[in-house]
């Protein structure tokens, strides 16, 4: 008898524009540091399994980069209600990689994109580039190019 197949799950995956936005803005470390928020950081960003005295090489970053990416495509999957294209879904996983699942959840963007308001969220983005309530340069020109994904078609 024939077991019927489990159907393969779509996985919406990240383009390579979002890629490597993320990849220029947080720039490849291959040994810790504290980032602006204080949070221990390796690779491109990868702050889940940081430890004391770890080294990677450019491949393991990259491998932890797409592991950490999983993660943020399913959260952005899982919490916009509307449809997007595939440059505002990678705005919207660079955008999360970057301030956390859970301030994306509860933060306005996500509230009036989910209504619809498309035109909302490049301003929303921008509201977003303070680190410890300070101004940071390189968040606010990180949020610019987040938007700019965004707008493109």
């Amino acid at each position: 008898m024939d077991v019927p197949q489990a159907s393969p799950i779509f996985a919406r995956r990240i383009n390579q524009d979002g890629i490597d936005l993320i990849k220029e803005f947080e720039g490849l470390h291959l040994v810790p540091y504290l980032c602006p928020s204080k949070i221990w950081t390796i690779g491109y960003g990868h702050t889940r399994t940081v430890r004391s005295g770890m080294v990677i090489d450019a491949a393991q970053a990259d491998l932890l980069l797409d592991e950490d990416l999983r993660l943020f495509e399913r959260a952005v999957v899982r919490l916009v209600t509307v449809p997007f294209n595939d440059n505002q879904f990678s705005a919207l996983v660079c955008f999360a990689f970057n301030v956390g699942t859970a301030n994306v959840e509860s933060s306005t963007l996500l509230r009036l994109l989910n209504r619809g308001w498309y035109e909302q969220v490049p301003a929303q983005l921008m509201r977003w580039n303070r680190a410890n309530g300070e101004v940071f340069g390189g968040l606010s020109r990180r949020r610019a190019a987040e938007a700019r994904l965004w707008n493109r078609s």
